[in-house]
């Protein structure tokens, strides 16, 4: 890592709630990067299948993905050799974007640790809300909303053109009345940040690790095809909530209209994917039954898809018809 890193980069922490649209804001910033700049991109998702570093990587970013769960846990070795991997580049700037059940607190401990402090400069941690959810006890009694929303420096009410004026409201009143965003607060549509709060240095806090789960093991081997296989599945379950991923080989050919109609129908509180269809390459987003559908450039990559729920939906008969989708 020392060898080619030439100066401390600047490193930005992109945090917020299941489906608040921390992929999208990512994307957004990339597009609005300096020309001369090299970006790099620690992605950490909840299920086992990497999904969203593929769009990232269409972008021109450097990505790596720590699949399998929280990054604060997988962070012993898989976060180190993602992010050692990435510094390795000497990028310009580092985002990291946790998984939505992620704890900040251990991921700003940690890269605030000795074996970081000569390549990173962390600054301010931008927490995206939808402001929909501060009416919803599901959320502001959910403990991983309330400790991303206690170390954040930024904070974004997103989505606000599907917010109604109470929402807002409620958003605004919620900040007012209590320590978050320190720095600054405001609104985005569809992840539209201000580049200018990436600059923004961070607030000191107690950053001591606080673990609110376990799991059985620290390594975690790469989700991937066997030689020959057509597909895998691979389930994970923590922090209250449950997966399910597949993996598609290359050739694997869906029809569109069939995975729309299936992803608009899926009673699933989140769901993503990117998908080889009859009508090109497209990656489908999914929150709580709204799907918004992508076109990107990959090719030969492999297909994915990705449901994560409270509750174990049937997975059985959800890879019935996904392979059935293949056989039409």
């Amino acid at each position: 890592m020392a060898e080619k890193l030439t100066k401390k980069v600047p490193t930005n922490i992109i945090t917020g709630f299941l489906g608040v649209g921390k992929t999208t804001a990512i994307l957004n910033l990339l597009k609005q990067k300096p020309e001369n700049e090299n970006w790099a991109v620690l992605v950490n998702e909840f299920g086992e299948v990497g999904v969203d570093g593929a769009f990232l990587s269409e972008q021109g970013a450097i990505v790596k993905e720590v699949p399998g769960g929280c990054m604060c846990c997988v962070a012993g070795l898989p976060m180190a050799i993602g992010i050692n991997a990435l510094l390795a580049q000497n990028p310009d700037r580092l985002l990291i974007e946790p998984t939505g059940l992620g704890h900040p607190k251990d991921i700003i401990g940690k890269l605030l640790s000795e074996h970081y402090e000569n390549y990173i400069e962390l600054n301010a941690t931008i927490t995206l809300v939808d402001a929909r959810n501060f009416a919803d006890a599901r959320y502001t009694e959910n403990q991983n909303f309330q400790d991303q929303l206690a170390l954040a420096d930024v904070v974004v009410a997103n989505k606000v053109d599907l917010s109604s004026p109470e929402d807002l409201a409620a958003f605004d009143a919620y900040v007012a009345n209590s320590e978050i965003a320190k720095l600054a607060a405001g609104y985005a549509e569809q992840g539209q940040l201000n580049p200018e709060w990436l600059s923004l240095p961070r607030v000191d806090r107690n950053a001591q690790f606080a673990h609110h789960h376990s799991h059985d093991g620290d390594e975690m081997p790469p989700f991937e095809l066997e030689p020959g296989q057509k597909f895998c599945r691979k389930e994970n379950k923590g922090q209250g909530y449950v997966s399910c991923g597949w993996v598609f080989e290359p050739n694997t050919v869906f029809p569109f209209d069939s995975l729309y109609g299936l992803f608009s129908n899926l009673n699933a509180e989140r769901v993503k994917a990117v998908m080889k269809t009859d009508d090109g390459m497209f990656a489908f987003n999914a929150v709580n039954q709204m799907v918004t559908v992508t076109p990107i450039s990959l090719d030969g990559v492999e297909s994915k898809v990705e449901v994560i729920d409270k509750d174990p939906l049937p997975w059985d008969e959800l890879e019935e018809i996904l392979l059935s989708f293949i056989q039409q």
